[in-house]
């Protein structure tokens, strides 16, 4: 039995205050609302109480699906990298980053200068996407869904040339004898609906059709803050879940927006895999424990 934990948006902080020419952009509005709000809902005691909690649960993998950053200032580049570091090393830890990590042009890029070795492939490529990295009978995915947006929207795009990629990576995974685990890794939610217009992946129905044609047997997200599942269709009927995971820094007041991650236990069948997830995450009365279980076959 393999077992991997999915964490994501951690939006670490403590946000610098940053200059003001580096408030002539979309960063300017970013501020306003972390001011104004983000800085008491991403809660960083939280985030390391969360943390402890995943390491001590001793999974084979860990899995961080983007939001490292709040608005993309170049200084809190090392704060994501030091944050990594806390997470695990480059081989224990797989990221993809999110739309918080692109907030303006060149963000993406410098925060990929700290971080590239969590996203290093097994021939030893780094910050390129997708990669492919296998751990155990797992074959990881990652994809990046991050690109700069303008002022008030937060959509996603992977661009046909990475969807083709992925394609193949998957088709090729399909086809060796011992057919490994696929867990696909992307920020937004993949599917269409996944997410409100100005926050959803623009080639949604493009990934959609993708997994139609070569399949996957598991799909991680975050971006929404909130757990969620949802189903892609696969071929021969099989229906692929695709499991968002919560904000792993929220102080929220109902218990679905509270901070959270999951943990997969993955155990092959004579037909494909089991998976397990377990949603551990803040307790109403404080502290961490279990939240639910789900129970899928692959």
């Amino acid at each position: 039995m393999f077992r991997l934990a999915h964490l994501t948006d951690p939006h670490v902080g403590p946000l610098p205050r940053p200059r003001l020419r580096q408030l002539m952009s979309k960063r300017a509005t970013g501020w306003v609302n972390w001011s104004r709000g983000r800085k008491l809902t991403h809660d960083m005691e939280i985030l390391a109480a969360l943390v402890a909690d995943l390491r001590a649960a001793a999974p084979d993998h860990i899995a961080c699906t983007g939001d490292l950053c709040n608005i993309g200032l170049p200084s809190e580049w090392e704060t994501a990298r030091v944050f990594m570091e806390g997470l695990g090393e480059p081989g224990f830890v797989s990221f993809v980053p999110g739309n918080h990590d692109a907030y303006v042009r060149g963000s993406l890029k410098g925060l990929l200068g700290a971080v590239g070795p969590w996203t290093r492939d097994d021939a030893g490529r780094d910050k390129a996407f997708p990669y492919l990295r296998r751990r155990g009978p797992l074959a990881l995915v990652g994809l990046s869904s991050a690109i700069p947006t303008a002022p008030f929207v937060a959509t996603g795009r992977l661009g046909s040339d990475q969807i083709r990629a992925a394609e193949r990576m998957l088709q090729d995974l399909a086809a060796e004898p011992e057919r490994p685990c696929r867990v696909v890794m992307i920020h937004h939610p993949p599917h269409v609906g996944g997410a409100k217009a100005g926050r959803h992946l623009t080639d949604a129905h493009a990934f959609e059709a993708m997994i139609g044609r070569v399949g996957a047997d598991l799909v991680l997200h975050g971006h929404n803050h909130v757990g969620s599942v949802a189903f892609l269709m696969a071929p021969g009927g099989r229906r692929v879940p695709v499991i968002g995971a919560p904000s792993a820094s929220a102080r929220g007041g109902a218990l679905k927006h509270c901070a959270g991650y999951h943990l997969y236990e993955i155990e092959r069948t004579a037909t494909g895999y089991a998976l397990t997830a377990t949603l551990r995450g803040l307790l109403p009365e404080g502290g961490m424990g279990d939240l639910g279980t789900l129970t899928l076959k692959a």
